[in-house]
This record gives structure tokens, C-alpha cells and sequence, in this order.
């Protein structure tokens, strides 16, 4: 519907493939001509700076959500444009000892709101569910979530668990995404 601006992706346990289905659909969103914040909220393992090969022109550090939500860094100091038309990112930045604590700070709201205001979507890459309750705390903030859910990679009990605790939360639950299938080849 044309309520969902703001979407969670998370997933059960680790590398189940959240942060590609997360940039994956920040792209084809932009396809359709929409402008798209992507936000790396995954401050314990983030991978997107490395897997983009993300840099900065000068070659100095690339500052991300931990530098904003505590205080060091400005949003416009932390907010990049991408070579996709229309994308812009925000990356985790360095990990710290406490997402959890730092997530629940005024800066994250004023950051969605800021978000809502010049962005069509955020998209939010969360840290998995199963490891951490970030993306609950997160999900507070979103129109919905999609968890993406590698095959045979999570038991039926840990994805049920997921669901519910995003739903705990009060976001919608938009769908489910099954990622690393297997698929048998058929013989010519």
C-alpha cells in the first residue's frame, strides 16, 4: 500500500542473506524511479561497506550510524550518495558494545522522520533477530518487515519466534523472503 514507506529487513540467524535481499530491493525500487534511503542498522556485524567496496573520494573513513546516533557525526556527514541514481545509504559505521541502547536514542527518530520526509522508502537492514532484539526495537519505527529466511538455514520454531517478536512490536508483517534455494538440475 502506499502507507509503507519505511521497511524493515531481518532474518532469523546470520547470513541468511538479509543485507543482499535489503540492496537488492533499495535498487529496484529506485528502477521505478523512486528515491531510496537505504540505513544499515546491523552496528554488530555489518558487511555492506566491504561487500559494496564502499569509499570516500579522499580516502578517508567512511562514517556511518554508530558515528550519528552517538552524538559524533551530523546526518549529513553520514549520509552518502550512491552511484544508482536516486540511492543514498547511511552504513553502520563501527561496531559498538551497545546497538540496542543506542538504536532507542531521539537520533534514531528524528533520522526515520528525516528519512520520511525526503526519501519515497528506508530501507533498513537489521541485524538478525535470532542474534539480537536491535531489529524489534528498530521494527518500532517501520510501516512493515520482510524476513528473509534461508533455506534450511533456521528451524520452523526460530522463524515463528521471529514473527512474533516483530509483531510484538507492532509492525506489520509484509511477507517473507526464501533465499539460498537449492535447486536440483534436471538432466538434459
Amino acid at each position: 500500500g502506499d502507507d509503507i514507506k519505511t521497511i524493515l529487513i531481518t532474518s532469523s540467524v546470520p547470513n541468511e542473506g538479509k543485507s543482499t535481499v535489503a540492496v537488492d530491493l533499495a535498487r529496484s525500487l529506485t528502477e521505478s524511479g523512486k528515491r531510496v534511503l537505504l540505513i544499515d542498522t546491523d552496528m554488530r556485524k555489518s558487511v555492506l561497506v566491504g561487500r559494496l567496496r564502499a569509499s570516500k573520494n579522499d580516502g578517508s573513513e567512511i562514517c556511518g550510524l554508530s558515528h550519528y546516533l552517538s552524538g559524533q557525526k551530523r546526518l549529513e556527514e553520514v549520509l552518502y550518495a550512491t552511484e544508482i541514481p536516486k540511492l543514498f545509504m547511511i552504513f553502520a559505521g563501527p561496531s559498538v558494545p551497545n546497538p540496542t541502547e543506542i538504536l532507542e536514542k531521539n537520533y534514531f527518530e528524528e533520522l526515520v522522520k528525516f528519512g520520511r520526509e525526503h526519501f519515497n522508502y528506508i530501507i533498513l537492514d537489521c541485524a538478525p533477530i535470532g542474534a539480537a532484539i536491535d531489529a524489534a526495537v528498530v521494527a518500532k519505527h517501520c510501516d512493515g518487515a520482510i524476513i528473509v529466511i534461508g533455506q534450511q538455514m533456521a528451524s520452523s520454531r526460530m522463524i515463528q519466534t521471529v514473527k512474533k517478536q516483530l509483531e510484538a512490536s507492532g509492525v506489520r508483517i509484509l511477507g517473507a523472503v526464501l533465499n539460498k534455494v537449492k535447486q536440483k538440475k534436471k538432466p538434459l
